[in-house]
């Protein structure tokens, strides 16, 4: 059985002629794309990091875009069905060497081509079983890290709180400590001040009770004045009569 030839394949194709690569460098990547459905080689396409996967993405695009409006497909059912790189023509310029001699440069070019076709039933169904098995692990796995982080918050808010109420205990426990020290450094100086205010009583009290006496004492030396006198007239009076 002769197989299709490549200008005969089925399909929508995109074909980019003539750019400045070999063929080589361009094979590399679109092994990788072969068979994959479009999300797929997409993907790896921005994973690569060969110069040909931009230039084979845009090849790529250009054949979707070819399936959906030409050919009335719809993207999501599409796989690279065939891809190839056919050799272009190649430049020959030249460099001096040593010697008289010159050097050969070969500067190739590649035809690039990408064929995109739908998948057939069994494929899709398969393709979406998957994509559906996969939207629910990443929703599970969104729920659980949105879950775990929450609680993360939870606790953080708890030792926050915590912390909170251990400072304001502190806080209470030092201005406690404060007033018994500043009671304990007042009252001495408050019994200090009675004392001295007693001891000025007493004093005050001594000072009044000598007064009295010294008061009573020249009272009393007064009426013993005033005898001696009485007594004193009356001898006088006495001699005079």
């Amino acid at each position: 059985m002769t197989a299709a030839k490549t200008n005969e394949r089925p399909g929508t194709r995109a074909v980019l002629r003539g750019f400045q690569m070999s063929a080589t460098k361009a094979r590399v990547v679109l092994n990788n794309i072969r068979g994959e459905d479009v999300q797929t080689a997409r993907e790896i396409l921005a994973a690569t990091t060969r110069e040909a996967a931009d230039v084979i993405a845009k090849v790529l695009d250009s054949a979707i875009a070819n399936a959906v409006n030409n050919d009335g497909m719809v993207a999501e059912e599409l796989y690279v069905s065939a891809c190839y790189a056919d050799e272009g023509i190649t430049m020959k310029r030249f460099t001096p060497r040593a010697r008289g001699r010159a050097g050969a440069i070969l500067k190739r070019a590649c035809h690039i081509t990408v064929i995109v076709s739908k998948m057939d039933d069994d494929r899709l169904e398969i393709l979406s079983n998957a994509r559906s098995a996969r939207a629910q692990a990443s929703r599970t796995s969104r729920v659980a890290s949105s879950r775990r982080r929450a609680d993360q918050t939870a606790s953080l808010n708890k030792r926050e709180a915590a912390a909170e109420a251990a400072a304001l205990e502190a806080e209470a426990n030092e201005a406690t400590t404060d007033d018994q020290i500043v009671s304990e450094v007042v009252n001495p100086e408050i019994a200090t001040v009675a004392i001295e205010v007693a001891a000025e009583e007493t004093t005050a009290e001594v000072v009044a009770e000598e007064a009295v006496a010294e008061v009573a004492v020249e009272e009393t030396v007064t009426e013993e004045v005033a005898e001696e006198a009485a007594v004193t007239d009356e001898k006088k009076n006495e001699e005079t009569n």
